[in-house]
């Protein structure tokens, strides 16, 4: 028997989220942790030629976000693609693909209040790390609890410190290379671009070696899509934030990257903390440090906040469907509080691991989040050719939101996110997440077997909304 036979009577979520909202969002999506922290490790691996990375990878998530925009406006539903695969591939397609991304931001929340509660320790070593751990969610599952509109409104500024302290490192940047200020001593102009080595500097392989890490910064900008239930008018807001990304990677990954190679030797990058920090340092900010903390604690919390939206949202939408209990498609104000409660709840064992192993969390969310990210948008593109499949050639040409090239552009993407699930297997510190990744959808799919979790009807039609 399925977990819930038929539709609970529930609340509808609230269509509060406006057009600043959302478009904050997809901007705050696709800054993370990694671009400000974590962009040495691959500048390591690629040399300069990590811009020609993010070109490559942002194409490809252009693609994928396109796939989902067409699917989102044409049935802007709570869950978006997790729906979507149960429509058009199939209720275990759909099943896989929902738990598979609660889980996905699950393990990415932990590694986001695992970040606030270290960089937290900075400012204050005295105090346990799980201690900062358990702030930070409790504070963002307190905000997320309130209103939908609440989470709309922090996310909102918090993506607005993350994109203004960027854009003040791009312009003082340039401002350095073009005129020359900065501290002494600091060789600026492009010429750091193929110095040293060459702009490939470890050829081809550096190159692909780098593209793990590149997908894995662009995780969570499929979010957007899961806004479409809760947007004031998703059939404007959706393609208007989606349109954008090849635009915002352009200025906030390559931009940013442009400014600091050339600024720096790509060789030095890395050794000095970083680059950010040895940016604002070189115009003479003495407080460097202190500011880019802040702003990774903001951003960190920022991903913190909109993993448990999505997870929340993603169990509202699985209990709506009969695969997940139906008590969780209850709504109260228009929030999914109980859906909400109990992610929240599971995420006190990210917590309890700052407490236990805090040296392991970091390897074991990242292996799985890398997977969930590649799952996740493989589904995406496999959903959005059924779906164009699905219609009459009148239906198709009568879509207000299209794919460009349409099949072959899904198709190419779809062959590049194997190539990175290669890349994984080939190098050995990522393969971790083919062991662990696979492992947890053989998991699910024995779940789905035993305790027969195909759908209940689907609450919300198919076909364009009103």
């Amino acid at each position: 028997m399925s977990v819930a036979d038929h539709q609970p009577q529930h609340e509808a979520l609230h269509r509060d989220l406006g057009e600043r909202h959302i478009r904050l969002m997809a901007l705050g999506a696709c800054i993370g942790v990694g671009l400000f922290l974590g962009s040495a490790k691959a500048i390591q691996m690629a040399g300069p030629a990590i811009m020609l990375s993010y070109i490559i990878g942002g194409l490809a998530i252009l693609v994928i976000m396109r796939a989902l925009g067409e699917m989102a406006v044409h049935n802007p539903v709570a869950g978006s693609f997790s729906r979507y695969a149960q429509d058009y591939l199939g209720p275990l397609a759909g099943f896989l693909t929902g738990w598979n991304y609660w889980f996905l931001w699950l393990v990415t929340c932990v590694a986001e209040i695992t970040a606030v509660a270290i960089y937290m320790g900075i400012w204050f070593p005295e105090i346990p790390r799980w201690i900062w751990a358990l702030a930070a969610l409790v504070s963002m599952g307190g905000i997320n609890l309130i209103a939908v509109r609440a989470f709309g409104e922090f996310e909102f500024w918090f993506a607005l410190i993350k994109i203004v302290t960027i854009i003040a490192m791009v312009v003082a940047g340039t401002g350095m290379i073009v005129f020359g200020f900065g501290n002494d001593g600091i060789a600026t102009g492009i010429g750091n671009l193929w110095e040293h080595g060459g702009f490939m500097p470890n050829g081809v392989q550096g190159v692909l070696m780098s593209l793990q890490m590149v997908m894995f910064a662009y995780l969570g900008v499929e979010m957007i899509g899961l806004t479409a239930g809760e947007a004031k008018n998703p059939q404007k807001t959706i393609p208007q934030a989606i349109g954008s990304v090849f635009w915002r990677i352009l200025l906030f990954y390559v931009g940013a990257l442009f400014v600091i190679l050339s600024i720096y030797p790509w060789n030095e990058i890395g050794t000095q903390g970083s680059p950010f920090v040895m940016t604002f340092e070189s115009l003479g900010i003495k407080t460097a440090a202190g500011i880019i903390n802040f702003v990774v604690i903001t951003a960190a919390l920022s991903s913190c906040n909109g993993g448990i939206f999505s997870t929340g949202r993603m169990l509202y939408s699985l209990a709506q469907q009969g695969q997940a209990p139906r008590a969780f498609a209850v709504t109260s104000n228009g929030v999914p509080r109980r859906a909400l409660l109990v992610s929240g709840a599971a995420l006190l064992l990210g917590v309890l691991a700052n407490y236990l192993v805090p040296e392991k969390v970091f390897v074991w969310v990242t292996s799985i989040a890398t997977f969930g990210a590649i799952w996740t948008w493989a589904m995406i593109l496999l959903a959005q050719l059924k779906f164009r499949r699905s219609l009459s050639p009148a239906e198709q040409g009568a879509l207000k939101y299209r794919m460009w090239l349409f099949p072959l552009s899904s198709y190419l993407a779809m062959a590049f996110l194997v190539l990175v699930v290669g890349l994984m297997a080939y190098f050995p510190d990522t393969r971790v997440a083919l062991y662990v990744g696979p492992a947890f959808l053989v998991l699910l799919v024995l779940l789905y077997k035993a305790f027969d979790l195909a759908p209940a009807k689907a609450a919300e039609p198919l076909g364009e909304a009103a």
